[in-house]
């Protein structure tokens, strides 16, 4: 009688198991229920990063994103109707903001999942306690044509300690292609030049997307700067030294020769320095006084010479002067280069800041820093001057 009750028992508990193992024995609208159930995915959760009503926010924080078990359909972030730039991943399940904030600036953040979850999000940013922008960007006056030399001298506000951040949100853009790079002098001041020569009659745009940048302890950039530069013609003056002789030649061709007088090489301070020199400004007349001298010491002197055209801080000019006994003829000048007077008002006239004034001929050489004389270094050596080198 046991052995049969035994396999009763047995065959029970396997009809049992069978049924809560949810097999084929769990049938009708009850077991169709719970499997549908089952099969219905969860809603994506999104979140946002910076979170609602949180503190200020710093302008260089990234707005981030994620949504977990799905992907985002569309993400917007804006301030003032501006929309900030971002990306999605490559499963679009986060998405993170390239740009800096504005700061003092309010923020408002929409997300959608797909399958119709939202989530939003509002934050401020916080005032800079001390504010950064662009001061400076010279050669750019207004109207003007720049020779094919000109660097592009970027002067800030305040001291930038994050170099690398600044560097990187300035932007040069040329109609013709060219490659350049930007150094920097000192904690204020960074300059950018090309490798070669910028191709002549183009406009070249500056652009500094400094809103929001931090150049230092709390120090961020407060608004963007945009500066057209028009490259004129490629003018460039040649002098040799030794045969007194300046040619100027204009998109290749030679339009002017001047007989010249150079400096006179009696001592290092009236030698003309030798180099690729760049024409950084002019004036008609200018003063010139003997540098380190005073009135009644020997070599002293205070003129008004008229239409000089600077190219160095060492006081050295191209400029006109009654001289054509030595024009042509010896170097007797205190370093500058000296024409007749109406050869130098015609180029007095012709020539743009940035063009070029290549000397040769004498043993002293140009200073890459002595003015504008930045192509005296060769662009391998200046590219190390840049903070993302």
């Amino acid at each position: 009688m046991r052995t049969p009750l035994a396999g009763l028992a047995v065959a029970a508990a396997a009809v049992l198991a069978t049924s809560c193992s949810g097999g084929a024995a769990a049938t009708g609208p009850a077991g169709d229920a719970s499997a549908g159930a089952q099969n219905t995915p969860a809603a994506p959760v999104i979140k946002i990063s910076p979170a609602e009503g949180g503190a200020l926010v710093r302008p260089d924080k990234k707005v981030v994103v994620t949504a977990a078990g799905g992907p985002l359909e569309q993400v917007t972030v804006e301030s003032g109707g501006k929309p900030l730039t971002g990306a999605f991943d490559k499963n679009r399940t986060k998405w993170v903001s390239k740009t800096p904030l504005k700061p003092s600036s309010e923020y408002t953040v929409s997300a959608r999942a797909v399958g119709g979850t939202t989530a939003s999000s509002s934050f401020t940013t916080l005032k800079p306690e001390i504010e950064f922008k662009v001061a400076d960007v010279t050669p750019a006056l207004k109207g003007e044509k720049v020779g094919v030399g000109a660097p592009i001298i970027v002067t800030f506000n305040q001291p930038v300690t994050a170099k690398a951040a600044v560097e990187q949100a300035l932007e040069v853009e040329s109609e013709k292609p060219s490659q350049g790079a930007w150094r920097w002098i000192n904690d204020t001041t960074v300059i950018y030049r090309t490798a070669k020569f910028w191709q002549p009659h183009q406009k070249v745009t500056f652009t500094a997307h400094l809103t929001g940048v931090q150049s230092g302890k709390d120090t961020y950039g407060v608004e963007d700067f945009t500066k057209s530069i028009q490259i004129g013609a490629a003018q460039i003056a040649t002098v040799d030294t030794r045969k007194h002789k300046m040619i100027v030649k204009r998109d290749g061709k030679t339009v002017q020769t001047m007989l010249i007088s150079a400096g006179n090489a009696s001592t290092r301070e009236y030698t003309t320095t030798s180099g690729v020199h760049l024409a950084m400004g002019k004036a008609n007349p200018e003063r010139m006084i003997s540098p380190g001298r005073k009135k009644g010491d020997p070599g002293y002197y205070d003129l008004m010479i008229n239409h000089a055209v600077r190219f160095s801080n060492s006081g050295e000019y191209v400029h006109a002067l009654n001289n054509v006994w030595a024009q042509g003829r010896q170097n007797v000048s205190h370093g500058c280069v000296n024409s007749r007077p109406d050869q130098a008002k015609w180029f007095y006239d012709q020539v743009q800041r940035g063009d070029v004034i290549t000397i040769t001929g004498t043993n002293r050489e140009m200073e890459w820093n002595n003015g504008w004389g930045f192509w005296q270094m060769s662009f391998k050596q200046w590219e190390k001057g840049s903070a993302l080198a």
